[in-house]
C-alpha cells in the first residue's frame, strides 16, 4: 500500500524537489490505475542488464535499516516487504514514501516499443523512496539481494520513470537495491538506454 511522511515531505523537498512533492500528493488521485492491470510491461519483471557499474557496500545505513525493520517487526507485519518498508517510512529520517506508484507512457521514450516489445505502458512501485545528500534515491528491498541478477534495471527504470513523471533530470537520482548484509548502488545514464539492444542480444545468446 502507497504511503508517504508529510513531516519529512515538507523537510526534504525544498524547492529544488517541488516537482516530486507534488507528485507524491496528486498521485493519491490521479494515478491511471489501469496501467497497472492491462497486462502491459513491469518494471519488476525485466530479465535484461544495463551497464550499471554496480557499487557494493556491506553494512550501509540501508541494511542496517533493514536488519532493525525485521526484528521489531517481526509481529506487526506478515511480509518481510512491510517490516522493512514501514521501519524506515517511520523511523529513517530520509525515507520520504513506500510504495510509490510509478509508470512511463510509449511516447516518453524514444526506443520504447523496441526496448519493451510492448505498445502499453510501463508501470512499477518503487519499494522505498529517500532524499539524501541532495539527490532522490530510489531503492528496493531484496531478499538474498547479492543473488539479484537484474535488481539494477528495475531500479534504473523507476528513477526513469519517476524523473519522467516529476520532471526531475535524471543526474538528480540514485539508484539501489538492498537486503540486511548488502546493499547495491550506482548512478543512473540517459545512456544506458542505448546499450539495451545489445545487452538483452548477449543475453540471448547465454553471453
Amino acid at each position: 500500500m502507497y504511503r508517504l511522511h508529510n513531516p519529512k515531505i515538507s523537510k526534504l523537498c525544498d524547492q529544488e524537489f517541488n516537482g516530486l512533492k507534488d507528485y507524491l500528493y496528486q498521485v493519491f488521485d490521479s494515478r491511471p490505475d489501469h496501467y497497472f492491470n492491462n497486462g502491459g510491461p513491469r518494471s519488476s519483471a525485466l530479465k535484461f542488464k544495463l551497464p550499471t557499474d554496480l557499487l557494493e557496500i556491506r553494512s550501509h545505513e540501508v541494511s542496517n535499516l533493514a536488519k532493525l525493520g525485521l526484528d521489531q517487526n517481526k509481529e506487526r507485519y506478515k511480509t518481510n516487504h512491510s517490516k522493512v518498508q514501514m521501519f524506515m517510512l517511520e523511523n529513517d529520517n530520509t525515507t520520504l514514501a513506500i510504495e510509490v506508484p510509478i509508470w512511463l507512457e510509449p511516447s516518453e521514450l524514444e526506443q520504447y516499443n523496441e526496448i519493451f516489445d510492448s505498445a502499453e505502458p510501463l508501470s512499477g512501485h518503487i519499494d522505498v523512496l529517500r532524499v539524501e545528500d541532495g539527490k532522490v534515491w530510489v531503492w528496493d528491498y531484496k531478499p538474498n539481494a547479492c543473488k539479484e541478477k537484474y535488481a539494477a534495471t528495475q531500479t534504473y527504470f523507476y528513477a526513469l520513470m519517476l524523473s519522467r513523471r516529476t520532471g526531475i533530470p535524471l543526474s538528480e537520482f540514485r539508484c539501489g537495491y538492498f537486503d540486511d548484509k548488502n546493499t547495491y548502488v550506482f548512478k543512473p545514464h540517459e545512456s544506458f538506454l542505448s546499450t539495451v539492444d545489445l545487452f538483452k542480444f548477449d543475453m540471448s545468446e547465454g553471453i
